[in-house]
């Protein structure tokens, strides 16, 4: 058996974990932690600025559980994922939200890779630069999605490039995003959104505790609520704020985004491929939603880039939003995730995750 090298400078990647049963990979360097459950869908648990011991990843009242044979009183209609949902950083495909059947396969809630164990290989290990590769199958659609994670000294920039591969001889069609939620002590009333979106689109099955009317569009940051006040979504309320919203950030100039706690001056930003994610979504969720699973008791955000909208892959099919792959055929793609300090503001994230702004 080759162990992984026990450094404990610069950066290092450690895939001989285990938490709560679970496989689990922590890759690190002097700036950041990132702590990644192998088993349960390369989930992102745990994204770590050092410096400030800042985790920016929302931890839902559920936290980790293992969800590998498994036995539930009765499975959701929707399927298992909020049974099993500890927040965190999930990758979505082939569907994004809510559960529809597509081609005679029932699609359940945020599709299938969030519950498959994937394979992990450490291809380089040196402490100026840690590579990982990641990759699984999906089982009811024919996928093989691999991507590899980078980590350079000193920098505080997570490295994702990813292939994904249509396997099957027929074209499909599919969504794919990234679902990262924030939660406190980081996110708080003092948090800011900043991003390269010019619109904004309220999701057409709006909840009711939403400020906004389904399907209403405005310039992004401002747009006018239900009872005609202009509510500016760069800015995030207290928990007494009991509202719940689902909003499509659309028309990119750039792909980026980031949230920064200006109290703190601390903060979390993504890069982009908006060829491949052309959306952010956009879900605010201030103890709004007195429904299961939250049941009035999560505080969380998450800024997601995505490939289509709105939330359901049949949906997405009727608007030609959809990403479509061709048989034997595979898509690239990158995001770059980075932590930064120092900034209440931020004008721009470049490609290589570069922070800018005052």
């Amino acid at each position: 058996m080759a162990y992984t090298h026990e450094r404990n400078y610069g950066c290092r990647v450690n895939d001989e974990l285990t938490y709560r049963g679970l496989r689990m990979m922590v890759i690190e360097n002097e700036l950041i932690r990132v702590s990644i459950l192998l088993d349960k869908g390369s989930d992102i648990f745990e994204f770590v600025h050092k410096p400030t011991d800042t985790d920016f990843m929302w931890r839902s009242p559920l936290g980790v559980r293992p969800h590998l044979n498994s036995h539930n009183m009765r499975e959701a209609t929707h399927g298992p994922f909020s049974d099993f949902y500890e927040g965190g950083w999930q990758e979505l495909l082939p569907n994004g939200g809510r559960s529809c059947e597509y081609r005679a396969v029932e699609m359940g809630q945020h599709g299938e890779l969030w519950g498959i164990p994937w394979n992990c290989q450490i291809i380089e290990d040196d402490p100026e630069i840690v590579q990982a590769k990641l990759w699984t199958r999906t089982y009811r659609t024919p996928f093989l999605l691999a991507k590899t994670l980078t980590l350079r000294s000193g920098c505080g920039v997570l490295e994702i490039d990813e292939i994904l591969t249509n396997e099957s001889d027929q074209d499909l069609d599919l969504m794919w995003g990234h679902h990262p939620a924030f939660g406190p002590p980081f996110l708080s009333q003092d948090c800011v959104v900043s991003c390269g979106a010019r619109k904004v689109v309220v999701d057409p099955n709006a909840p009711p505790e939403g400020r906004f009317q389904p399907l209403h569009e405005f310039t992004w940051p401002t747009g006018e609520s239900q009872d005609g006040a202009m509510i500016d979504v760069r800015h995030i309320g207290p928990p007494e704020s009991k509202l719940e919203d689902m909003l499509y950030l659309t028309d990119l100039t750039d792909g980026w985004y980031a949230v920064t706690n200006t109290e703190k001056q601390v903060g979390f930003g993504m890069a982009f491929d908006t060829e491949v994610f052309k959306h952010i979504w956009y879900w605010i969720s201030l103890c709004g939603n007195p429904q299961a699973p939250s049941w009035g008791r999560w505080y969380v955000i998450a800024l997601e880039p995505f490939s289509s909208y709105p939330a359901i892959l049949t949906e997405c099919m009727k608007e030609n939003r959809q990403l479509q792959i061709q048989a034997g055929e595979s898509l690239s793609t990158w995001l770059r995730a980075v932590a930064y300090a120092g900034l209440s503001e931020v004008t721009e994230i470049s490609e290589d995750g570069e922070v800018r702004g005052s």
